[in-house]
């Protein structure tokens, strides 16, 4: 009877695709998207058992900010390493859906961390935060982007999968396909945008704000993907990306830094001048 229903099961999983690779390749013959798929629910999983133990040891605090914006980071990162290998497997609209995906998740379970350097940095344009202490967040998010591939190496050095055979150790190829200027204003550009984009959301408080940003920043990496890469994000590029062979450290922190910076700080200027403000306010008036 349990022999029958194994069989059965077997069958089952093997119409749907997720069994039946090459078990010299693939542990018990899965689909290696199954593993990435595990590891990225692996990498949330263990950030949301951070940040519980975290509430539940330390009461609201500078310090307590840094440590979970350095959860935050590292996790962002380790999901995004784990997306490098579905977009070279399964292509663009795969990790399309899985980042729109993700996206929403982190916006329901970062509460107030980032993962962002520039966030900071906009929150001393809006006088809700001193240099000092954006200094210090923004160090953790740095240190949380750099420690992150010690972690994804060890999974991927298991090598469960053929999607993984080699990524541990092999050296990472740049995703900047444009000159060095032009890179750095689509950073820029896509940044401003997608900060500009969940300002307004965010301030209209419009039903499925989240998942109407979430799609709209998916968007903009798919339109970047190319060409920069679009990671609008200092640290997830600088996790992902610095030191890979085809961009030099000169191209790296202009794109990727400087470009990025640029765009966020743009965004701010944009949306506090007058004219959006008054616009805003007919657009909430509306909504109302």
């Amino acid at each position: 009877m349990a022999a029958s229903l194994a069989r059965r099961v077997s069958r089952f999983f093997k119409r749907m695709g997720l069994v039946g690779y090459s078990k010299r390749r693939n542990i018990f013959g899965i689909h290696p998207l199954v593993i990435s798929t595990t590891y990225i629910i692996l990498a949330l999983f263990l950030a949301a058992l951070a940040r519980k133990v975290l509430n539940l040891l330390l009461n609201d605090s500078l310090f307590k900010r840094m440590i979970l914006e350095f959860i935050a980071t590292l996790e962002l990162c380790a999901a995004c390493f784990e997306l490098i290998i579905v977009a070279d497997n399964w292509g663009i609209w795969a990790y399309a859906l899985y980042l729109f995906i993700l996206t929403i998740w982190w916006s329901s379970s970062w509460d107030t961390a980032t993962a962002c350097p520039y966030s900071p940095i906009e929150e001393i344009l809006e006088g809700s935060q001193d240099v000092s202490n954006a200094a210090l967040l923004i160090f953790s998010q740095i240190l949380g982007a750099l420690v992150t591939f010690r972690y994804v190496q060890i999974l991927w050095a298991m090598e469960l999968v053929e999607t993984h055979r080699s990524k541990a150790f092999e050296d990472c190829m740049a995703d900047l396909q444009v000159h060095m200027l032009v890179g750095a204003v689509i950073e820029a550009g896509g940044t401003c945008l997608c900060r500009l984009a969940s300002r307004v959301l965010s301030d209209t408080q419009v039903k499925f704000a989240n998942v109407l940003d979430a799609f709209f920043a998916t968007m903009m990496v798919v339109a970047a993907f190319n060409f920069s890469g679009g990671y609008y994000n200092p640290a997830l590029a600088t996790s992902l990306k610095l030191g890979c062979e085809g961009n030099t450290f000169v191209e790296h922190l202009v794109v990727y830094w400087i470009g990025a910076t640029i765009g966020s700080v743009l965004s701010v200027l944009i949306f506090k001048s007058a004219p959006v403000q008054e616009y805003m306010r007919s657009l909430k008036t509306k909504v109302d």
